[in-house]
């Protein structure tokens, strides 16, 4: 079905259609009408983090930043999903348009910068959801008028509130699309910011009787030497887990795309092979008891799996599925489940 939708959602302006998208989930979900949209999609039970994943495919964070259609996109059959970013503050982001289609190229390119409703109206949304089959994640940012150095302040903020609800807690260091953010993944900034947070999670562990996972996400663009500053800090802070990766800055593929010139993050088929080059770097600089997710590029079970032999425990999608539809989401379980049954590989090659 998603097929004969596509041709009237990419004809409109991109947020809208993203909107529109995201009724139209909410309306199937509540009508008891998605399995026309999605099909069935097999469980394939994966454990990380301590957490059980009905299957190890997920929805990275921005499609639904204020937590505000969780029941619907369940619905579709992710294992996990991840929610955000938010923001301690309520927060317009940046001037529209800022979400573009490259649609010849399989990508997208936007500048939201954290647009949200602020992490107490997030809170609310959350406690109302009644259909969890996976865990939450709910990924977590500055907003964009607080200075790096007091960065920590929000990000504490909102881990102390989204604590009680969220399954897994995502520190985002690593969007484009706010002012200064990326210098939190310098090698000192990193550890100042990640100390900090990894402190409070232990007593908020304390506070409320269970550890909620803390992962951090990072970008493509980083160094190898960054790379591996970054991978020798959370390594030595024991984070549980690292996403690699977010967008962009880069237009390597897409550079002759008549809308590459605009700002913001490129996401989608172009970022697969920078992000996963990131991914199996982290995997060989960082000690094995810190599981990663791969996310960047996957529009396919084939890109998945590269994700998965490059080191990830867990993947996520979000541009595939503008592109692909929610089957995309069967193809990645279905894939992953093969490579599982398939004779071992061997290990991850370091670089």
């Amino acid at each position: 079905m998603y097929s004969l939708a596509r041709p009237f959602l990419f004809s409109l302006d991109a947020e809208r259609a993203h909107g529109l998208g995201l009724s139209a989930l909410d309306l199937a979900w509540r009508t008891g009408t998605t399995p026309l949209i999605t099909g069935r999609v097999k469980p394939l039970p994966t454990k990380v983090f301590g957490l059980e994943f009905p299957n190890p495919v997920g929805l990275a964070a921005g499609l639904d930043k204020n937590g505000e259609h969780i029941d619907a996109l369940f619905g579709l059959g992710f294992g996990f999903v991840e929610i955000g970013t938010i923001t301690p503050r309520p927060q317009a982001g940046n001037p529209k348009p800022r979400l573009f289609r490259l649609p010849r190229h399989g990508a997208i390119i936007n500048r939201m910068g954290f647009n949200n409703r602020g992490v107490d109206a997030l809170v609310r949304n959350v406690e109302q959801t009644r259909h969890r089959p996976g865990p939450l994640g709910i990924n977590i940012g500055k907003n964009k008028d607080t200075p790096n150095e007091d960065a920590l302040s929000d990000y504490l903020i909102c881990m102390e509130k989204v604590y009680p609800l969220a399954d897994y807690i995502t520190v985002n260091i690593s969007s484009p699309n706010t002012a200064g953010l990326r210098e939190l993944q310098e090698e000192q900034a990193l550890r100042r910011l990640v100390g900090g947070l990894r402190e409070a999670q232990e007593q908020l562990a304390g506070k409320h009787g269970k550890r909620v996972p803390m992962l951090v996400k990072i970008a493509p663009d980083l160094s190898d030497r960054d790379i591996d500053g970054a991978a020798r800090v959370l390594g030595e802070l024991q984070v549980d887990g690292v996403i690699a990766t977010n967008t962009t800055i880069g237009r390597a593929g897409v550079e002759a795309d008549p809308l590459a010139a605009e700002a913001g993050g490129l996401s989608g088929a172009p970022l697969l092979g920078q992000s996963t080059l990131v991914l199996r770097r982290m995997r060989a600089r960082l000690p094995e008891s810190i599981p990663l997710i791969g996310v960047g590029g996957i529009q396919s079970g084939a890109d998945a799996v590269a994700k998965m032999a490059a080191g990830a425990s867990l993947v996520q999608c979000y541009s595939g599925l503008i592109f692909r539809g929610p089957a995309l989401i069967g193809d990645c379980v279905e894939a992953i489940r093969r490579r599982r049954e398939a004779p071992s590989r061997g290990a991850v090659a370091p670089l």
